[in-house]
């Protein structure tokens, strides 16, 4: 008699599902954005939207504005996107798990150096723009890294425009199809949720605390994420 052999268990399956992995970064987004928008001079380095905005209001001389920080905000998200896709194709390759995995491990590091200095020399213009240099990349790559997944609703850093669009057009007032109301309610809150504990936090305890509860947050995705939807 031969013993059956147990079912081998696929590797992309293990770990935390990647629906709340995403809605735990969207939670990260809103933190990151506290700091970029309170505390780094009013730029955003995760939901960069913003910042094209941003980029207007400084180049028409509105005070309070900077060119360079929207510039530099933008261009550091573009590159870490750069780098988000060819570590992508190149390394996760048919593995969300992996590709999910690798990116936010350097998006902890990235975000843990940024808290790093900003405990150690706050207030000073060179911690302000290495931190929207450092969170912008770190952000761009992430973004990335999860717009290859193709999961619908759960970009973690552009969230709030179209998702309310889908939630309201397609409510029992709109077309009511009501195509994944939970998915979508659940990442406005958790952007929200997350700006608003990063808020608190960045006016309580200044920039370092928000950016290293971040990166712990991250770094804990990084070693839980599968790659199952």
């Amino acid at each position: 008699m031969t013993t059956p052999t147990p079912p081998v268990r696929d590797p992309e399956t293990r770990g935390l599902r990647l629906v709340a992995v995403l809605l735990a970064l969207t939670v990260v987004s809103g933190l990151i954005d506290a700091v970029s928008f309170l505390g780094l001079g009013r730029v955003f380095t995760a939901n960069v939207t913003g910042s094209v905005v941003i980029l207007g209001f400084a180049a028409a001389g509105v005070p309070g504005f900077s060119v360079r920080h929207a510039v530099m905000s933008l261009l550091c998200f573009l590159l870490g996107a750069v780098t988000g896709g060819r570590v992508t194709g190149r390394y996760g390759r048919g593995s969300r798990r992996r590709a999910a995995r690798l990116a936010l491990a350097v998006e902890a590091v990235l975000v843990g150096v940024a808290a790093a200095v900003a405990f150690a020399r706050p207030d000073t213009t060179g911690t302000r723009d290495a931190l929207i240099v450092l969170t912008a990349f770190a952000m761009g790559l992430r973004t990335a890294t999860v717009r290859s997944f193709r999961v619908p609703d759960l970009i973690t850093t552009t969230v709030v425009t179209m998702t309310l669009t889908g939630l309201a057009s397609e409510s029992r007032l709109g077309d009511a199809t009501q195509h994944r109301t939970l998915r979508r309610a659940a990442s406005v809150f958790a952007m929200a949720g997350g700006a608003c504990l990063g808020a608190w936090l960045v006016l309580h305890h200044g920039l370092g605390t928000p950016l290293l509860l971040a990166a712990l947050a991250s770094g804990a995705l990084a070693v839980a994420a599968s790659g199952r939807e």
